[in-house]
């Protein structure tokens, strides 16, 4: 089991510590609903340094990168960011991920922690180019300072104009007094906010930096429970749950980071799905009979016939009814279709809707 850099700090603050991708994570410090609301309403910061980064560089570095992710690259600018997928050979996805382009030719990948290993050898597999590439995941930590009150509350420690930073862009800067620090306008929570990447050697430092200059806007330290009912409420996919080598982008909904203006892995069999469409869609739900969906319950049609699974569910902490996402057949997937969950032996009531499901 690896250990972050902030390990001890998050045990000293009380956190309920799990394993979760090979790494000891915080799964929640006050409570999952408390944190929920924090990161919603005010300001919350999640350690996720358990993410992987690679750095891939050279004179086709965008070579490879175009041709191992659905999504267009080359449309990059130095300080831009983009959201992408690599599609696995057969139709699947190996991993979804963050491109973010640092100079002329050196790009940062963020992919998943339980796919560090995989992605890295998928990408070395597909390295047929001048690219070098370089892992910096274990020397890496992420802080994840979300919300709307992120930008006011974390001002104080940077000189970069956080208000100004439009979404999917980044700086590097000094930040809490730490030089060469990048500060991300993305985040996983839908709320707003920043990910701020840097050496693991300044953990400590930084981390009470921002619980310090986000103490009179309420800021809350938040775990993966938080982060996963925050990521659902806004319809964003977590892979190993709503996506995986088993499904593919345009069946997930995804066909907004396929472009089929290049030579991709797998484009010319994503295309024809795209063209010809798919046999099921995902498709996000909300409870109308009382209960909480979970992944793996079976979804049915109003005669008790299997038309899919969840993949994520939970209980909306801002809406305060159960939502969930799940793989339906295209023919019982349009919004404002009813559907059953099976739950603990009974048909539960639920209606397809549009995402996402907080605003």
């Amino acid at each position: 089991m690896k250990e972050i850099a902030l390990n001890n700090v998050h045990i000293e603050l009380g956190a309920k510590m799990v394993p979760f991708a090979g790494y000891n994570m915080p799964l929640q410090y006050a409570g999952l609903t408390h944190e929920h609301l924090a990161v919603r309403n005010g300001v919350g910061v999640f350690d996720v340094s358990h993410m992987g980064e690679f750095i891939v560089r050279g004179s086709e570095a965008l070579d490879l990168i175009q041709r191992i992710s659905t999504n267009d690259a080359a449309k990059l600018e130095i300080g831009k960011v983009q959201y992408s997928c690599m599609p696995n050979g057969r139709g699947g996805i190996v991993d979804d991920l963050l491109i973010y382009r640092l100079e002329e030719s050196v790009y940062m990948l963020v992919v998943n922690a339980s796919n560090i290993q995989k992605d890295w050898d998928w990408i070395q597999q597909n390295n047929n180019f001048k690219a070098e590439l370089q892992d910096i995941s274990d020397r890496t930590t992420l802080l994840a300072v979300q919300g709307p009150k992120a930008a006011e509350a974390m001002q104080v420690l940077t000189e970069i104009n956080l208000s100004d930073m439009v979404y999917y862009t980044f700086e590097k800067g000094a930040f809490a007094g730490i030089e060469n620090v990048l500060v991300s306008a993305t985040g996983y929570t839908g709320s707003g906010g920043f990910e701020i990447y840097f050496d693991h050697e300044h953990a400590e430092k930084i981390w009470t930096a921002v619980i310090k200059a986000g103490e009179s806007f309420g800021i809350m330290p938040a775990g993966l429970g938080a982060r996963d009912t925050l990521r659902l409420e806004k319809g964003f996919c977590l892979y190993g749950n709503d996506i995986d080598d088993s499904t593919s982008p345009i069946e997930a909904g995804l066909g907004w980071i396929t472009k089929f203006t290049k030579d991709f892995v797998d484009s010319k069999l994503l295309l024809e799905q795209k063209e010809k469409g798919t046999t099921r869609k995902l498709v996000a739900f909300k409870m109308i009979d009382r209960g909480i969906p979970r992944k793996e319950y079976q979804i049915n049609d109003a005669d008790g016939n299997k038309i899919g699974e969840v993949t994520s569910g939970t209980s909306s902490p801002s809406l305060k009814l159960g939502i969930g996402m799940g793989y339906v057949t295209k023919e019982l997937s349009k919004i404002g279709t009813e559907i059953f969950l099976e739950i603990r032996g009974r048909q539960l009531k639920a209606e397809i809707v549009k995402l996402p499901f907080v605003k």
